[in-house]
């Protein structure tokens, strides 16, 4: 707990700076994710992909691709927003929002490891980072998750991610704006 809320405390404060003039925002983080909105999200299943990241292929090596498999495979059979599983050297993760359904996590967890396997096919690391749900997978201790290995790249992303959504909401907000202004204009000269 320690640890999420500290990730939690720096999502927060990154999203003033990212998203300070807009209505809505979200920032992933390795270990975390905020978000906020003035539109209704809650208990909504949304799959749209907001971040891949895969690492270099290395081709394919049937034993360890095998792992990786049933790793993520036992990932998409247990139950729970949040997963773990390993074999030898491969490692997974996965979790879900907590506001989606059993059925909702089911199906967005499926559907994140679906998109690994395909979009990152034989690379010695993968995460892909859905609206509600996350999948990732490591293999041989390639994929390491600190700062130190990503640096620059992560920040990038985190930064792209909300600049998207701030985008996007500040967007919504406009055409909100417009239709407001729409609605008392036009009721005035009828």
């Amino acid at each position: 707990m320690p640890d999420c809320a500290t990730c939690v405390a720096r999502s927060v404060s990154q999203l003033g700076t990212f998203c300070s003039q807009t209505c809505g925002g979200g920032l992933q983080l390795e270990g975390c994710y905020v978000k906020y909105d003035n539109a209704t999200f809650l208990g909504a299943e949304d799959k749209t992909v907001v971040l891949k990241k895969c690492g270099p292929s290395v081709g394919y090596e049937p034993e360890q691709m095998g792992r990786r498999d049933a790793v993520l495979a036992s990932l998409e059979g247990t139950s729970g927003p949040f997963r773990v599983g390993g074999a030898g050297d491969v490692q997974g993760l996965a979790q879900c929002v907590g506001d989606l359904s059993f059925g909702e996590c089911q199906d967005c967890i499926g559907y994140a490891i679906q998109r690994l396997k395909g979009d990152c096919g034989t690379a010695v690391y993968g995460d892909m980072f859905l609206a509600k749900c996350y999948a990732r997978y490591s293999t041989g201790g390639a994929h390491v998750y600190s700062k130190s290995h990503s640096g620059k790249s992560v920040d990038e992303g985190e930064k792209t991610f909300a600049i998207i959504i701030g985008l996007l909401a500040g967007v919504a907000l406009i055409i909100i704006f417009l239709t407001f202004l729409r609605k008392i204009f036009g009721g005035n000269g009828k």
